[in-house]
C-alpha cells in the first residue's frame, strides 16, 4: 500500500512516500528565509509552503518513479501548527483526494513526531512513554497502542526548542539556535562549573515542564555583562543553559516512567537531534531508549503518512480539519 505524506505545520515543507511502512522517499525543504527575522514568520511561512509544495510533489515522484495514480492513501498533517501553514498542505491534499478519488486523512503532527520512533524501529512495542521535544512542544505523553495517548506532562510556558532559539539570539546566534548551542557548549571545559542556571521545578504531582524561569534567568545574567565577557565565556553559558534545559527532560522522563511504570521510552522532536539529550537519556534508560535518525527527528512527511496508514489498518481515518491549537 502507497501512502502521500504532506507535512506543512511550520516551518518545514515536506512530502514523502511509504510503502506500507517503509520509506520509499522523503523530501524536506526547511525554510531559511525566517532566520532574518529570528524566528519564524507565519506569512512567509504560508507563502513559501504555497511556492513549494506543487514542485516538492513533482520532484518526489519523479524520485520514486511514481505517479499519483500509484496512490492509495492520503496523510496530511492538519493540527497543531500555524494555521495559515496548515491550510497549504490541507488544501493541496483534499485538491488531490478530490481529483484523484483517494482515501484521506487527517494527522495529528504530534502523534506524527511519536510514530517516527516506529520508522526507525519497528519492532517497538506498545506501550511506551514518549518524550516529544521541539520548538513549539515539550510533552510526555503515555502510548498504549494506535489512537490511544494519556498526555502526563508538558511545558506550562515555553517548549525546549523555543527556550534554545530565545537564548541563542541573545548570545548572538542565528535562528534556529539549538545546533550552534549545543556545537558550543561542547569547547567549554568539562569541569568547569562557574557559571549555572536554574533547573524549574514545579509543584504538585504532575510531570510537567518550564522553561521561561531558564530563560529570564539567562537574560539577567548576561544583562550586566560586555560583549567580550560574553564572546569569551560563551561556551561555558551554552554548556550551563544546555545543562538545565536536560536536566529538566530527563528528570521529568524518569519519574513519569517509574510511576507510568513504563519500560520503554522513546525520545522525538527536533531537539531530540541534540546529542547530549540522547546521551544523557541512554544514560538513565540504557537500551529501552529509542531514538529516529536525526533527519526524522525534524518536521517531515515520512512520520505523517507512517501515522495516517497506522488509522488506516485500524479502519480510522479522519478526515481533515484544520485545529492549529488542538492537541493529541
Amino acid at each position: 500500500m502507497i501512502t502521500l505524506g504532506i507535512e506543512t505545520s511550520c516551518d518545514e515543507t515536506s512530502v514523502a512516500l511509504l510503502d506500507n511502512e517503509k520509506i520509499i522517499s522523503n523530501i524536506i525543504y526547511s525554510q531559511l528565509e525566517h532566520s532574518a527575522y529570528g524566528g519564524v514568520v507565519p506569512e512567509v511561512a504560508s507563502r513559501a509552503h504555497l511556492e513549494k509544495i506543487d514542485r516538492l510533489t513533482t520532484a518526489l515522484f519523479k524520485e520514486a518513479s511514481m505517479s499519483i495514480s500509484d496512490v492509495n492513501l492520503i496523510a496530511v498533517t492538519d493540527s497543531p501548527g500555524l494555521a495559515g501553514a496548515l491550510l497549504v498542505g490541507v488544501s493541496f491534499g483534499l485538491g488531490l483526494h478530490e481529483s484523484w478519488n483517494i482515501p484521506i486523512t487527517g494527522v495529528n503532527h504530534l502523534e506524527g513526531h511519536i510514530f517516527s520512533s516506529l520508522l526507525e524501529h519497528p519492532q517497538l512495542e506498545y506501550p511506551f512513554l514518549a518524550l516529544v521535544v521541539s520548538g513549539g512542544h515539550t510533552a510526555l505523553y503515555k502510548v498504549t497502542d494506535v489512537g490511544c495517548y494519556e498526555c502526563v506532562g508538558q511545558t506550562v510556558d515555553d517548549a525546549a526548542g523555543e527556550a534554545y532559539d530565545k537564548v541563542g539570539k541573545m548570545i548572538g546566534f542565528q535562528y534556529p539556535a539549538g545546533r550552534a548551542i549545543e556545537d558550543e557548549s561542547l569547547k567549554a571545559d568539562i569541569d568547569n562549573t562557574s557559571i549555572s542556571f536554574p533547573v524549574a521545578r514545579l509543584s504538585g504531582s504532575s510531570f510537567d515542564f518550564s522553561f521561561s524561569g531558564l530563560k529570564t534567568s539567562v537574560k539577567y545574567f548576561l544583562a550586566d555583562k560586555n560583549a567580550q565577557y560574553i564572546a569569551e565565556n560563551r561556551p561555558l553559558i551554552c554548556k550551563a543553559f544546555q545543562n538545565a534545559v536536560i536536566s529538566s527532560l530527563v528528570t521529568n522522563a524518569k519519574n513519569a516512567a517509574r510511576q507510568c511504570n513504563m519500560k520503554r521510552v522513546v525520545l522525538v522532536g527536533g531537539v531530540a537531534c541534540n546529542r547530549q539529550l540522547r546521551k544523557s537519556m541512554a544514560d538513565v534508560f540504557g537500551s529501552e531508549v529509542y531514538f529516529p535518525h536525526p533527519k526524522l527527528c525534524t518536521d517531515n512527511a515520512a512520520m505523517i503518512a507512517l501515522c495516517g496508514y497506522k488509522h488506516y489498518m485500524k479502519n480510522d481515518l479522519r478526515f481533515p480539519r484544520m485545529n492549529p491549537s488542538k492537541g493529541i
